[in-house]
């Protein structure tokens, strides 16, 4: 009897046991990686909110090319016949924002921003490429210089539509941010108050958020002289009442943050 007793004690115990271990290991879990109930309601209010926040016009896709260092120069002609035929067909549905090589920050990189006609136009495109001979040859000529490549797709804030194209020479300037769950329509809210503040100096090229590919993702893009324009302009905005105020309260918002100083292709739109 004593036996069964103690037998029964030990399972007892040792299912106790597993149930903390499994408890500990959510409790670890939803620590580090955010549980899953939390990060279905952030992506549910990022889709919420896009419908508040988004133009909704067209969606621009953020293709990100990483390149070997040698062979830079082969990567900017190959990308520039696949662009300018993609372009050049009207078939495709798809205008170029912009292409640019990164001078500060990760390198031998290069970043495209297509628009597309909603997601319906993106589909039409992609389709159309895929069953294109041609684009498909321009695509396959690229990747011999490859190291990776990313796209994203993205919508742009509402009250912040993308420049057309332009000349005005001098840098770009692409700051990605990558907010914590649910924080977008805030961050929408401050960012869209004190950028008029910055508005005195300079007016953004584009704003977006990101909706597929890597979520809860801002960018924004500006377009200065050179890098002593650039640090000048913000000293000024520094000074104005708001701006300040709008930098604390969005950095609160952000889990990551990332500036690159880009140079236009010659083939881009905007340059």
């Amino acid at each position: 009897m004593m036996s069964m007793l103690r037998s029964g004690a030990m399972r007892q115990a040792l299912q106790n046991a597993g149930v903390a271990k499994v408890q500990t290991r959510g409790l670890l879990n939803s620590v580090l990686y955010g549980s899953e109930k939390a990060k279905k309601e952030g992506e549910l209010e990022t889709q919420q909110y896009s419908r508040l926040i988004g133009r909704g016009k067209y969606v621009h896709g953020f293709e990100t090319h990483r390149v070997k260092p040698d062979k830079v120069t082969d990567y900017i002609k190959a990308a520039e016949e696949h662009y300018m035929g993609l372009l050049a067909d009207p078939e495709f549905h798809v205008k170029l924002t912009g292409s640019w090589e990164v001078m500060i920050g990760p390198l031998d990189t290069f970043v495209h921003i297509l628009e597309y006609e909603n997601y319906g136009g993106y589909d039409r495109t992609t389709k159309a490429a895929r069953e294109s001979p041609k684009v498909r040859a321009t695509e396959a000529a690229l990747r011999p210089y490859l190291v990776s490549r990313n796209q994203q797709l993205c919508q742009e804030f509402a009250f912040l539509p993308s420049s057309p194209p332009r000349e005005q020479g001098g840098i770009f300037e692409l700051r990605s941010y990558t907010l914590q769950p649910g924080a977008l329509l805030e961050w929408e809210n401050v960012w869209r108050a004190g950028i008029e503040a910055r508005k005195q100096f300079v007016k953004p090229v584009g704003a977006w958020f990101s909706q597929v590919g890597r979520l809860h993702e801002v960018h924004h893009l500006w377009q200065y002289p050179d890098l002593e324009t650039r640090k000048m302009t913000r000293e000024k905005a520094w000074k104005v009442d708001g701006w300040s105020d709008t930098v604390h309260k969005t950095s609160q918002l952000a889990r990551t943050m990332d500036c690159s100083v880009l140079a236009a292709l010659r083939f881009s739109p905007l340059k």
